[in-house]
C-alpha cells in the first residue's frame, strides 16, 4: 500500500491530483482539508493559518498511520492575496504563512515518518524566478523575518505589488525548501528527494479568487473556451495530473535535478532562479523558518542543516 499525506487536495489542480492518486490501485490518499470533509476522501483537519494546526494535524496523521511509513508528502495548497496587510493569528503575514511556513513546520514533523526513497513535492511557481517573466513581480530575497513582518521592510509598495511580491517570495521558498531536503541529514540517510513542482500558468485553479473581478473573470474565460489560444498556457487537468505523477513516482526527478516545470503540457527539468540556489540563502531561511515555526520539531540532529554555508548576500 502507497501512502501518500497532501495538503491543497480539494480545489484546482490539487483536486485533480487527488483524484488521479486515489484512483490508483494500492495507494491510500490523506488529506489535509479546511472546512467540511469532501465526500470520498480520507481527511483530516488542517488550518495552515495556524501553527497549532499544523502540530496538531502532524500528530493526527502520525496517529492515522498507525505504524505505516508516508511514501510521498505533497505540499500543493497556496494563495494569492491583493496585499500584505493580513495576519494569521500566530501574527505572521497570511501569504507567508500558508505558503511556506505552515509547510516548513508540516515536513520536520513529518519526516520521521517518510519511508526509505519517499518524495516530498512543494507546488512552486515560476514567477520565483525574474529570468522567467512571468508577469508578477520578482521575489527581491527571502529573508524570512521580513516576508513574515513586512512592515519591517523599508522599501514601501503600492498593496497590489507587495500582495504579487509576497506570493512569488513564498514560492522561492518552496523552492529553497526543497533543495534543503538534499542537506538535511534525516532525509539524505534515507534518499528522501524533494521536488519543487511549477504547474506553469494553469487557469481555473481559484488561486486569483481574492483578486479583482476583471482578472478573476479574464483568467476564468481563458481557463475555457480561450484556453487554445494561448499555447503557453496549461490545463488544470494536465497540471493536476503531472503534480500525481510526481507524487505516484510515475515520474522520478533525474539525479541532481530539483525543479519540475510543466511547459505547453510537457514535465520539464530545469534550473530554478539564480537566488534559488544559493546555498547560504537556503540555510537562512531554513534556520529562520524554524525559529518563527517554534522549532518543535523532534530530534533536532535530523531535522537541523549542517551551519558548513556561505553567507546569505
Amino acid at each position: 500500500m502507497r501512502t501518500i499525506v497532501m495538503t491543497g487536495g480539494t480545489s484546482g489542480l490539487g483536486a485533480v491530483a487527488a483524484e488521479r492518486i486515489e484512483a490508483r490501485p494500492g495507494t491510500r490518499l490523506l488529506l489535509g482539508v479546511r472546512g467540511p470533509a469532501p465526500d470520498g476522501h480520507e481527511s483530516l483537519p488542517l488550518d495552515l493559518t495556524s501553527l497549532a494546526a499544523v502540530r496538531g494535524f502532524a500528530a493526527a496523521v502520525v496517529e492515522r498511520l498507525r505504524g505505516d511509513r508516508i511514501d510521498a508528502l505533497v505540499l500543493n495548497a497556496g494563495m494569492l492575496r491583493r496585499d500584505v496587510d493580513g495576519r494569521t493569528p500566530d501574527g505572521f503575514e497570511t501569504t507567508f504563512a500558508v505558503n511556506h511556513l505552515a509547510h516548513h513546520l508540516l515536513l520536520p514533523l513529518l519526516l520521521g515518518h517518510l519511508a526509505p526513497g519517499a518524495v516530498v513535492v512543494l507546488t512552486t511557481s515560476g514567477t520565483h524566478d525574474p529570468a522567467e517573466k512571468a508577469g508578477l513581480p520578482a521575489p527581491r530575497h527571502a529573508d524570512a523575518r521580513l516576508l513574515a513582518h513586512p512592515e519591517n521592510e523599508t522599501r514601501r509598495e503600492k498593496p497590489s505589488v507587495a500582495g504579487r511580491r509576497a506570493y512569488t517570495a513564498s514560492k522561492l521558498c518552496a523552492v529553497l525548501t526543497a533543495r534543503a531536503l538534499e542537506h538535511l541529514p534525516g532525509a539524505r540517510v534515507r534518499r528522501i528527494r524533494g521536488v519543487a513542482y511549477c504547474p506553469g500558468q494553469t487557469p481555473g485553479t481559484g488561486l486569483t479568487r481574492s483578486m479583482r473581478l476583471p482578472l478573476r473573470l479574464a483568467w476564468r474565460l481563458l481557463g475555457g473556451r480561450l484556453r487554445g489560444l494561448v499555447p503557453d498556457l496549461n490545463s488544470r487537468e494536465g497540471a493536476g495530473q503531472a503534480l500525481a505523477d510526481l507524487a505516484l513516482a510515475v515520474v522520478r526527478p533525474p539525479d541532481g535535478e530539483c525543479y519540475a516545470a510543466l511547459r505547453r503540457g510537457r514535465l520539464t527539468w530545469k534550473q530554478p532562479s539564480e537566488l534559488a540556489r544559493r546555498d547560504g540563502v537556503m540555510h537562512a531561511l531554513w534556520h529562520d523558518s524554524a525559529e518563527l515555526a517554534g522549532a518543535a520539531y523532534g530530534d533536532a540532529s535530523t531535522t537541523t542543516l549542517p551551519r558548513a554555508f556561505p553567507s546569505p548576500t
